[in-house]
């Protein structure tokens, strides 16, 4: 089960996944604590700063897909699954008042790789990983989740990862605009980041974060039939089929149905 660690100090929080043996695979309680945690944290006025990271050496390895048949097996499951549970989380960390910096180590693709997306600063370690590889499951990227990698790198690199599903390294991330920087000593490096962004004005840090998010781009919200189309999949053989194969570790035979 996943757990959150809460740490506050010098006006920074430090927020730690933790999900020991599953490289903190982020199950429902995870989305769930992170989506209340940020919330509270934004509404504290003393912070001024928040560093999101992972526990023993990786940030995170994306949802637990082992409870996947259980809570995300039919369309509505998966509708709820992806624009309520991960949505509010995302929409949490996006949308916190107080800069926030993911602290990269090991591990962080799938859902990881989308936290760090929606984060202000991404400081990652030089041995960290990258990728999406979610066609391996059968599945697409759900459409609220594809819109902070899709801000943060662009289309072109957007559809790489997607359609590729690579796992790659900190310097291939860095190059394709993924990192802010590459670091040896990542706990230390996002620990004096936070540290000179506490130093500044607070005010004027939640106003720059404001008009970064006012000034960018906003797509229309998708219809009703556009949303639930990008939710078609859960019916397919390929979804069952690459659920089915990833807890039996064995490989998948897709056949486009």
């Amino acid at each position: 089960m996943s757990t959150l660690h809460i740490e506050i100090r010098e006006q920074i929080a430090t927020i730690t996944l933790s999900n020991p043996g599953k490289l903190n695979a982020l199950d429902v309680q995870a989305w769930q604590a992170l989506a209340t945690q940020f919330a509270a944290l934004s509404a504290d006025d003393s912070l001024r700063c928040i560093i999101l990271r992972g526990e023993g050496g990786n940030f995170a390895a994306g949802a637990d897909i082992g409870e996947f048949p259980a809570l995300r097996h039919t369309t509505e499951q998966g509708i709820h699954y992806h624009t309520v549970i991960i949505a509010n989380a995302l929409h949490a960390i996006l949308h916190c008042r107080h800069p926030t910096i993911a602290a990269i180590e090991g591990v962080c693709v799938g859902g990881g790789l989308e936290l760090a997306s929606v984060c202000d600063l991404r400081i990652a370690h030089r041995g960290s990983r990258f990728g999406i590889p979610i066609n391996r499951l059968g599945f697409p990227l759900a459409p609220g989740e594809m819109v902070g990698l899709l801000h943060l790198v662009g289309r072109a690199v957007t559809l790489e990862i997607l359609l590729e599903g690579r796992v790659f390294g900190a310097a291939e991330a860095l190059q394709k605009g993924l990192l802010t920087r590459i670091v040896n000593d990542v706990a230390e490096d996002a620990w004096q980041s936070a540290q000179r962004i506490a130093q500044g004005a607070p005010l004027a840090a939640r106003l720059n974060k404001e008009m970064v998010r006012r000034l960018s781009p906003v797509a229309a919200p998708l219809t009703e039939s556009e949303l639930r189309a990008a939710f078609d999949y859960f019916e397919s053989q390929d979804h069952r089929e690459g659920v089915r194969t990833f807890l039996a570790r064995t490989k998948p035979a897709f056949c486009g149905k």
